[in-house]
């Protein structure tokens, strides 16, 4: 029977590509109508999303063959759904993150902010978490969570290694003046400071310390097979256990901090993150006459404070799970001044070793700062932008993809380094023509595109839905709902997909419920967005599991961190995030996008035509 069951669970991909389709058969077949036809792909693409029995992007392709064979969307008419504006401003985005991470810009970022913000214990978590998602907001969270855990680590290691120096140092000066050698009471014995430290230490659990007669030195969790040099008195042992277990805590605090912090900056811009893009395509595609309500711009203005407020309460909460409440001792008041400058100078080294800022470097911070500026006065809201003065005086020509795509190309045509006639090389070659800042070769191995089949899976989706008339058969289903009061919709739909994004990618989530959640709006006549917004943020609070998000699995690949550590700490960040976003939805959300009224543009009648 095990043996059976084992294999089972081993072809368990298989089994549930070829079982599915067939159990939902009846639904087409039976029910029947475009309608079912309709659910039964979505039945089949969600069940495939979510067990991921394929990959994620080959499943988003299924529209494309299911949908004609079907009759539901011709074949043109449904491709044309993989590639649309916001597409375009999904690339657009990736290949500026790209050029920030070929050319290590974002490092130098990070590293000079915390060299701002120093090492103290609450200073230093509250410095990668700032840090970190400010790097989200912009590049991957995955990029951003695997650059700033090593330097977390260095950082703690340093301290904890310097610490236990200075006790070693202490614990040796008083043993000679119980001996007599004159050595005056508060003076330190310099011979000791030029000894050769390194014979007499090992690595213990990520902590440099002496090694004990009694307890084997570990690495990882692994007893090493060398016999201890040094005998530990039991006053050494206790002192070193309660600093192992102190850094110990410290580290899954700092490691936690970096990957939730990742997951919460990317909430803040519309390309932080794939949810976000997909909010807007689904805005559009299904309320053609929206008025471009979601820009970068407004999507901004609403989440950026919200991220800011969720990014210190989790600071908080996480300052109260693994480092205490004493505040004082927290922000430096009564701690070891040399483990300090030790750990100081352990990012200065690393920040050094980044040289001075070079050309390319510089051209991209300021391609980046143009194209924040040019996103955010496009279509400010509060007064005309500069694309609706010099082209979108009649129709929307210029979009925030169409600002994405041109400073993306800029980078294909400025040089690295600055062009210099004539000249020769160390060979006595004469000088080629410097690169350009990007090519084809590093943006095709780092570029994600197996995100915009995925993205383009959700649109064909979304428009299969209308086409089919399965949209107005949810929300004529859903009307009933129109006697709770939004408050409670929204709260209740938050904690439901807050839920089901630990299971699933968040890319899969948005994409599956944003068109329902779309059609329950329309029917209760309430705002769309009060739903949307909302649900698309908590799509990416995926903080308990670490298969939930790849910064995650990065954080919990380190060792120290168990799944019960995560699952603590991210149950109660889930239930402050889901709050902090309906406060939001609720105060200035509100007054952004007027969600108190049903627009005139959600009054969808008719099936546009593409």
């Amino acid at each position: 029977m095990v043996v059976c069951l084992t294999g089972l669970w081993r072809y368990r991909n298989y089994l549930v590509i070829f079982l599915t389709p067939l159990l939902i058969l009846p639904l087409p077949i039976i029910v029947g109508g475009p309608e079912a036809s309709c659910g039964y792909v979505i039945i089949l693409t969600a069940v495939y999303w979510c067990t991921e029995c394929m990959p994620l992007a080959v499943t988003g392709l299924l529209p494309v063959i299911l949908f004609p064979m079907m009759g539901i969307m011709e074949s043109s008419e449904v491709c044309t759904q993989y590639m649309k504006d916001s597409n375009m401003l999904f690339v657009g985005g990736l290949l500026m993150a790209t050029a920030v991470e070929h050319w290590n810009l974002h490092k130098r970022i990070a590293l000079r902010v915390l060299l701002l913000v120093g090492v103290k214990p609450a200073l230093l978590m509250m410095g990668f978490m700032g840090t970190t998602a400010f790097l989200s907001m912009w590049i991957g969270n995955t990029a951003s969570t695997a650059m700033m855990l090593p330097i977390s680590n260095a950082v703690l290691k340093q301290l904890c290694d310097t610490e236990a120096q200075a006790e070693e140092r202490e614990v040796d000066l008083i043993s000679l003046r119980g001996a007599g050698t004159g050595i005056p009471k508060g003076q330190d014995n310099q011979a000791f400071d030029m000894g050769d430290k390194e014979n007499s230490i090992t690595i213990y659990d990520g902590c440099t310390t002496k090694c004990t007669k009694d307890v084997k030195p570990m690495k990882n969790g692994i007893q090493l097979e060398q016999e201890p040099e040094v005998e530990e008195s039991p006053e050494a042992r206790e002192r070193r256990l309660k600093r192992e277990a102190k850094y110990l805590k410290l580290d899954k605090g700092m490691s936690l901090s970096v990957c939730y912090s990742a997951s919460i900056g990317g909430t803040a811009t519309l390309t932080g993150t794939a949810p976000n893009l997909i909010l807007k395509g689904q805005v559009d595609e299904l309320f053609p006459g929206n008025g471009d309500i979601i820009n970068f711009a407004s999507w901004f203005g609403f989440s950026f404070p919200n991220m800011v407020l969720m990014l210190i309460i989790s600071w908080l909460w996480l300052q109260f799970m693994y480092l205490g409440c004493n505040m004082k001792k927290l922000f430096g008041c009564g701690t070891n001044k040399d483990g300090d400058k030790e750990a100081y100078r352990v990012i200065k080294n690393e920040y050094k070793k980044l040289g001075s800022v070079s050309f390319a470097e510089g051209c991209i911070l300021v391609l980046f700062v143009l194209l924040v500026l040019l996103w955010f006065t496009r279509e400010p809201g509060f007064m005309p932008g500069w694309a609706a003065v010099l082209f979108n005086k009649d129709k929307p020509y210029v979009t925030d993809g169409t600002v994405a795509m041109l400073m993306s190309t800029l980078f294909f045509v400025i040089p690295s380094q600055l062009p210099r006639c004539g000249g020769y090389s160390e060979d006595g070659m004469p000088l080629k023509a410097p690169p350009t800042l990007l090519n084809w070769d590093v943006v095709h191995k780092k570029m994600p595109w197996n995100i915009l089949l995925l993205v383009g899976g959700g649109f064909a989706l979304a428009r299969g839905s209308e086409t089919s008339g399965l949209s107005q058969w949810l929300g004529e289903s859903l009307a009933p709902l129109q006697s709770i009061p939004p408050v409670a919709i929204s709260f209740l739909l938050s904690l439901l997909i807050a839920t089901f994004t630990e299971c699933s990618s968040n890319v899969a989530t948005t994409t599956l419920f944003l068109p329902i959640l779309a059609s329950m709006a329309v029917a209760i006549k309430l705002h769309p967005l009060y739903v949307m917004l909302p649900c698309t943020i908590c799509a990416s609070l995926a903080f308990m599991l670490p298969v939930a998000t790849p910064p995650n699995a990065i954080a919990f690949s380190y060792g120290n961190l168990k799944v019960m550590d995560m699952a603590k700490a991210g149950f109660v960040l889930n239930i402050i995030g889901v709050i902090t976003i309906n406060i939001a939805l609720n105060t200035w959300g509100t007054a952004m996008f007027n969600l108190n009224t049903f627009p005139d543009w959600a009054n969808v009648t008719t099936i546009p035509t593409p």
